[in-house]
């Protein structure tokens, strides 16, 4: 039923194993390797047709220094932090909200909405982009901060309901009933009881749905126009030259964009991974 230990497979599996991580390791990683070479690569060997050698002349003090200061990337960062940190925050409050609501009131209807919940994770955002643009619009939010915090708010909440009412489920109802006879309240119950418990969940939420929208280009592209509330990823784009794309600048720019996402995994990897594994063994 379970996938067998590879200390007990067979010396020919274990050794192909060993050979083939490496290398299917080493093809994953090849795209960011040829990022970060580029990103250090100077204008000239590009215009050289230098693409993929190894670089002569290192400019990466040059070039990130032309992202950052040469170029409205630092108001791009602040307008994704501007979307991202009440996104994340907003989402996590109101799923555990619902979550809680969910997986302790039998109160009719529940499945309906639990229902609801799950099917919209199934959407296609590719169906929404007309519909969702146009609401925008209608609604004066379109090219606003406001506008995108709103929309990611909105839709990521289904997934973090979902993802917590699963795991408010796992933990024992006793516990709830004891302090419901114990005069709690239910915000005391809540607040007091369900949360600490759930807080391993609650990082590791954190840390997918800041990921989720830090690096999210598609909406942001399609409800924002100019620079007034374009994030990061799209804010790469405005690095490209008027007649030529300056790849080292965009390489550049798309590192210092994934930075941040990769520093908050690995800050909160330890509560992402308990996260994960929260409620997968009993006894």
């Amino acid at each position: 039923m379970y996938p067998l230990p590879i200390a007990h497979w067979k010396p020919a599996n274990r050794t192909f194993y060993k050979v083939s991580l490496p290398i299917a390791l080493a093809v994953w990683l090849l795209p960011l390797l040829a990022v970060l070479v580029t990103s250090i690569r100077s204008s000239d060997e590009l215009l050289q047709g230098n693409y993929w050698g190894w670089p002569h002349q290192f400019a990466a003090l040059t070039n990130y220094r032309t992202v950052l200061v040469d170029s409205p990337m630092l108001h791009y960062a602040w307008n994704s932090c501007l979307i991202t940190f009440p996104s994340v925050i907003g989402a996590i409050v109101l799923s555990a909200m619902a979550g809680f609501a969910l997986a302790t009131y039998p109160f009719k209807g529940n499945a309906a909405v639990l229902a609801t919940f799950v099917a919209g994770n199934f959407v296609p955002i590719q169906v929404l982009m007309i519909p969702v643009r146009d609401l925008t619009l209608k609604l004066g939010l379109f090219n606003s901060v406001g506008g995108l915090i709103l929309f990611h708010l909105s839709f990521q909440t289904g997934f973090c309901t979902l993802f917590l009412r699963n795991f408010i489920k796992e933990l024992p109802y006793e516990l709830v009933e004891a302090a419901r006879v114990e005069g709690a309240s239910e915000w005391q119950l809540f607040y007091r009881i369900v949360l600490p418990l759930i807080r391993p969940a609650l990082a590791a939420l954190a840390v997918l749905v800041f990921t989720f929208v830090w690096n999210d280009y598609f909406w942001a592209l399609c409800l924002t126009q100019g620079d007034h509330a374009a994030p990061l990823t799209v804010g790469v784009a405005a690095l490209q030259g008027q007649w030529t794309t300056a790849w080292n600048l965009v390489s550049a720019g798309s590192l210092l964009a994934a930075l941040p996402s990769v520093l908050i995994f690995f800050a909160m990897q330890r509560h992402f991974v308990a996260g994960l594994t929260f409620g997968a063994t009993k006894g």
